[in-house]
């Protein structure tokens, strides 16, 4: 018979952070903590992915938290469907050892479709009229209605966007408490994501960043006491470490300037053209992939990007494999950036001409992170907070409406912290915790997290950690 767990993902926590939450540290007093390697790019999607199935994103598929889709020609980010993500996941390798195991995923990404039994994950209502509304999906279905009945709408302008906060940590956490109420399940995945937003909006060693890792800790402490109740083995672990940043490297405009970059206009406003671009970047945080068409362009894309300021390392086919990051959806060259820059996707040289999306939180059309996402626009954030106070006044009213209130100059603009580098300080690196000493060691592996999960569940033998495998921080 497997042992109940309770894995919560704390999106950003370092043991600098822990310091601020006393809750999560007994979570190891009386069992362990130990450091936990990641992956290259250490985002959200390719390290939970890596997480759930033991393997490098060369395995997984998962290179980013999205990718220019070559077979449609497409740049998406932000994908949910778990289809996405190859090899065995984790919960198929325990219900190898045990039919029936049971499991809820609340929130943790590419939810949609999974083999789980109890799934919740941040879906909006998108009307026909243009309307956006907060909601979430939920399977079975009727789980939906005993969710939101109980802790009312997903609050999905507080998960991301100017707003982002507390609301959707305590809603997520509150869900899960009551999944772990209802139904017990042998594995409880919950995505915690408060501290991802004031460690970027103002950097790790702020006082924000201190604040927001107390507040957390405070509404993570039911969740707690919940898996303690139900005699849970909890696990905390973080998938990276957020690290101080001051300068944004603009890709695709150096791309575009040398006229490997094409775009197409349509009224007034210019759009990144990948069908005919000979090379472009996918920006996602501290990694950007660069896609380059013809083979022949590779190296000298690759000296153009080595020498543009902030660019630390141009990871070609060996540096690729080296990482473990040799998947098909990568792109011909990595770029990494230096410990205090990170990269925007803006590839338009004139504001003027830019598309409406890029002053709007809108991560499905842009091609490329924007955390300008997390700022009203700091050129003239009252004047932002006025549009969109207006905007929302339209919405209202059942008219069409533009949130534009997003800013557009990086170097002006408030982002103080990112990541997706290999952590080079251990006080900012992701961390373990687990509340059974059984599985105690100094270290661990992303790639190893699945098979320490199934040990705490009683579905393996016990053994030793092994060293980091390719594509871990060493």
């Amino acid at each position: 018979m497997s042992r109940r767990l309770v894995v919560l993902d704390v999106v950003g926590l370092t043991p600098r952070l822990l310091a601020h939450m006393p809750r999560l540290r007994g979570v190891a007093d009386g069992g362990f903590r130990a450091e936990l390697g990641t992956v290259l790019p250490a985002v959200t999607c390719s390290v939970q992915s890596t997480f759930l199935t033991g393997e490098p994103p060369s395995g997984h598929g998962i290179v980013g938290n999205g990718w220019y889709f070559r077979e449609l020609g497409e740049v998406l980010l932000w994908r949910q469907h778990n289809a996405l993500v190859g090899g065995e996941k984790l919960w198929q390798a325990a219900r190898r050892a045990e039919p029936g195991y049971t499991v809820a995923n609340v929130c943790w990404w590419y939810a949609m479709g999974a083999d789980v039994d109890w799934t919740v994950t941040p879906r909006p209502v998108y009307h026909a009229d243009g309307r956006k509304e907060p909601d979430c999906y939920t399977d079975p279905p009727e789980l939906h209605d005993a969710l939101t009945g109980r802790l009312g709408t997903f609050p999905l302008f507080t998960y991301w966007g100017p707003t982002a906060g507390l609301p959707s940590s305590r809603w997520i956490c509150q869900a899960a408490e009551q999944i772990l109420a209802d139904v017990s399940p042998d594995l409880t995945l919950v995505y915690v994501p408060h501290l991802d937003y004031d460690l970027q909006r103002y950097g790790p060693s702020s006082p924000q960043a201190a604040a927001a890792a107390a507040e957390l800790d405070t509404v993570l402490g039911p969740l707690l006491d919940a898996a303690r109740a139900r005699d849970a083995t909890v696990v905390v672990l973080s998938e990276y470490g957020i690290t101080d940043v001051s300068r944004p490297v603009d890709v695709n405009r150096l791309l575009r300037a040398e006229g490997l970059l094409r775009v197409h206009t349509q009224a007034g406003m210019e759009y990144l053209d990948p069908w005919t671009s000979r090379a472009f970047a996918v920006a996602d945080h501290q990694v950007a992939h660069v896609y380059v068409r013809d083979p022949a362009d590779v190296p000298t894309v690759a000296k153009l990007c080595a020498g543009l300021p902030g660019v630390a390392e141009v990871l070609d086919a060996e540096g690729k494999a080296a990482h473990g990051l040799d998947h098909p959806r990568a792109g011909e060259l990595v770029l990494v950036a230096e410990p205090d820059a990170w990269f925007t996707y803006y590839y338009w040289l004139d504001d003027a001409r830019a598309p409406d999306f890029a002053r709007l939180v809108e991560i499905h059309r842009k091609p490329g992170y924007d955390p300008a996402e997390l700022f009203f626009d700091p050129a003239a954030p009252g004047a932002a907070k006025r549009r969109a106070g207006i905007a929302l006044a339209r919405k209202k009213l059942g008219m069409r409406y533009l949130m534009s209130a997003v800013g557009l100059d990086a170097g002006a603009r408030a982002v103080r912290g990112s990541h997706g580098r290999l952590p080079t300080d251990p006080a900012d690196a992701p961390v373990l915790l687990c509340s059974d000493p059984a599985a105690a060691r100094e270290r661990i592996a992303a790639t190893e997290v699945k098979e320490l999960l199934l040990e705490l569940a009683g579905l393996t033998r016990g053994g030793g950690a092994d060293a980091d495998g390719p594509g871990e921080d060493s």
